[in-house]
């Protein structure tokens, strides 16, 4: 996929998106939630906080008191 086509997903110009590639802005949390839903992926895969990337489903998730 080019820059453009993700921009383009994002709703953000390419050069914006070049510019969270090189690290020279930082993504805002909207737009990562948008590609994790166009990726069908959990935000903590995007972010490299887990190895899984499936998405958890509610009914997955371990309740906590």
């Amino acid at each position: 996929m080019t820059q453009k086509e993700i921009a383009d997903i994002l709703l953000c110009d390419q050069s914006l998106y070049s510019k969270y590639e090189r690290g020279e802005r930082e993504i805002p949390l909207r737009l990562l939630i948008r590609l994790a839903d166009y990726y069908h992926t959990s935000l903590d895969y995007l972010v490299s906080r887990t190895d899984n990337p499936n998405r958890e489903s509610k009914s997955q998730k371990k309740k906590t008191c």
